[in-house]
């Protein structure tokens, strides 16, 4: 909206337009009153005397007085309240946050601060695998390549930040693998979030005991038909048989149909000790005898979630 005359315009006059049109060669003539634009140039004035004057005039900032204080955020949080310039603060924020980050190769490991806590569990994974008879030492056919292998090294925290464990696992390089020669069909089956909320709800009503356990190395107890050939791993290799390559017996961490294998053998060793599974989801087993006593386990890739008691039949 336009006005044909900067008259109709005052001062102190807010105008409110749902579509507003800003015309600077309009607006910017209105007439003030003189009073206003004799204030306006005394204080201009006076600041450029005050300039004109010299650096001594120019006051310094004002500091305040008030005490710093750092704010709680409950004890999940830890807040540092660093004093001093922004250089300082820098360079204290990045000593109080030093933190060893986890070794990405074995030399690291071995050269951290905390290797003895990494070797234990370097070969806590090893008596694993070896314990399964996870492979077996042969000579690399003609035509074939071995997949390497990689540590993965992590420290597992605690709510608190503290440090909960020192884990190590061994993972094959399953991406080299190629489809329809070293795999066939990749799957995990998991239980239904739908299914798992139906049966705690029963096992509320009816009183049973509910147990939670995670298989430990759940992966290696798969049995694999394919065959497949991996380079030594780096901190074990055999003195004398540094040529041959592991002939894998069970599927590692890594292996494209790992999760497949392992899913395979748990339903080989449910039903041979009389499971039944539940139709409506394939990763529900039950069994009870003729005292209506039994148990359901739920498995959810490598966790499984146990309920045992009664069945009270209608």
């Amino acid at each position: 909206m336009f006005f044909q005359s900067n008259d109709f315009v005052s001062v102190n006059i807010v105008m409110v337009s749902r579509d507003a049109i800003f015309d600077e060669e309009r607006f910017t003539s209105i007439p003030r009153p003189r009073d206003m634009i004799h204030q306006s140039s005394s204080k201009s004035t006076n600041q450029a005397e005050d300039v004109s004057g010299g650096a001594s005039s120019i006051p310094e900032p004002r500091k305040s007085t008030r005490a710093r204080k750092a704010k709680s955020f409950g004890s999940d949080f830890q807040l540092y309240l660093v004093e001093g310039t922004r250089n300082k603060a820098i360079s204290q924020h990045q000593y109080c946050f030093n933190i060893e980050e986890d070794p990405k190769t074995f030399s690291e490991a071995m050269a951290s601060r905390d290797v003895h806590f990494w070797k234990e569990a370097i070969h806590d994974e090893i008596d694993s695998i070896m314990h399964n008879n996870t492979w077996v030492l042969a000579d690399l056919p003609p035509g074939c390549k071995a997949l390497g292998c990689k540590w993965i090294l992590k420290r597992k925290m605690k709510v608190d930040g503290t440090i909960d464990k020192y884990k190590a696992r061994l993972v094959i390089q399953g991406f080299r693998q190629k489809e329809d020669i070293d795999f066939f069909d990749t799957y995990a089956p998991i239980a239904r979030i739908s299914t798992i909320r139906l049966l705690l709800a029963l096992a509320a009503i009816h009183n049973l005991v509910i147990h939670q356990m995670d298989v430990k190395t759940a992966f290696l107890n798969g049995d694999l038909d394919e065959e497949i050939y991996m380079k030594q791993t780096e901190g074990f290799v055999m003195p004398g048989n540094e040529h041959k390559v592991c002939k894998l017996k069970k599927s590692l961490y890594g292996l494209k149909h790992a999760p497949k294998q392992w899913h395979r053998k748990f339903d080989d060793v449910v039903f041979f000790n009389g499971f039944a599974l539940n139709q409506a989801d394939k990763c529900v087993y039950r069994k009870f005898d003729t005292s209506s006593k039994g148990v359901n386990i739920f498995l959810y890739v490598d966790d499984m979630l146990i309920l045992m008691g009664f069945r009270k039949n209608k």
